[in-house]
């Protein structure tokens, strides 16, 4: 039996933090209805039952900074799931990486790990009549110096301390490599994207994530994690 395990974070921070990474998910349009569908469901399931998202308003950087900017250690969390937010299409765009640095600078972190991962930056208009990988979302070449190394050790220090969060977690990064997919947009074919597994070079940070979720939820609140496997 599943035991209640307290959260660290009040239900106005949760409500925020919610909004912010919808925000941040709906940046740049590449989320489907399906894909819209499937996260304002696990949020509304999860998290923030009472909140209408017929008339869904975008956090605003302000917004952010009132409700997690005196909360440190929340602050930081949230951009690290907010960047993993934006990551786990295995596109990361421009005007994910605007509205990023929105939240960074409200909430006075530091965005050196932003131009880490700025590295693997997508511009649809540059890609749009190609089938080609966009460059920066290779994996760095065996022996050569790796970019993303400070995003990968500052997305592994995700911690996990609530069992919503890690529930949405659970549910929105899937449990095995998606397959490879084309990206569309209002009917027209952007790129080709071939498993996230290949493309994606924060992807293992993805698959991190999900472990330490399944295993908050399992060690430390006692529910049957099945159904999430």
């Amino acid at each position: 039996m599943a035991t209640l395990t307290p959260s660290p974070y009040t239900q106005e921070q949760i409500k925020v933090w919610m909004r912010g990474l919808l925000t941040l998910a709906w940046a740049d349009g590449h989320f489907d209805d399906e894909e819209k569908d499937l996260i304002t469901a696990i949020t509304q399931e999860e998290l923030a039952p009472c909140t209408d998202f017929d008339h869904f308003d975008p956090v605003t950087p302000e917004e952010l900074a009132t409700t997690l900017g005196h909360d440190a250690p929340a602050a930081e969390n949230f951009l690290r799931m907010a960047v993993m937010v934006a990551l786990a299409d295995g596109v990361y765009s421009v005007e994910e990486d605007q509205k990023l640095q929105q939240f960074c600078e409200a909430l006075r972190l530091e965005d050196k790990v932003l131009a880490s991962v700025r590295s693997t930056l997508y511009s649809a208009e540059a890609e749009a009549h190609s089938d080609a990988l966009p460059a920066g979302l290779h994996p760095p070449a065996e022996g050569k110096i790796d970019p993303l190394k400070p995003a990968r050790e500052w997305l592994d220090q995700l911690e996990v301390h609530d069992p919503r969060l890690a529930r949405f977690v659970c549910k929105l990064i899937p449990s095995q490599c998606p397959f490879e997919r084309d990206v569309v947009l209002f009917k027209k074919k952007l790129v080709h994207i071939p498993a996230m597994c290949k493309l994606n070079p924060l992807y293992d940070q993805l698959v991190g994530l999900r472990f330490r979720a399944l295993s908050y939820l399992a060690d430390e609140c006692g529910e049957d994690v099945t159904p999430l496997l």
